[in-house]
């Protein structure tokens, strides 16, 4: 598992650029055995401004904003 994967999960480029995916979602998707690893990523990525979190429903969420 890689960033590249969590980016690619989270938005398609030529279908959906500004698509948002649920905490949940990006779990399922990747597999809660990595919960820790992903968390970290995604922290990472926060950090170097290539996503950003949100809110949908009251969960956190997370959109591509850079690539």
């Amino acid at each position: 598992m890689r960033k590249i994967d969590i980016l690619n999960f989270i938005t398609d480029f030529r279908k959906a650029p500004n698509d948002i995916k649920t905490y949940a979602q990006v779990l399922a998707h990747l597999g809660v055995a990595h919960e820790q690893s992903i968390s970290q990523m995604l922290s990472e990525l926060q950090e170097a401004k290539v996503i950003r979190q949100t809110e949908v429903a009251g969960e956190r969420a997370y959109q591509v904003i850079a690539r």
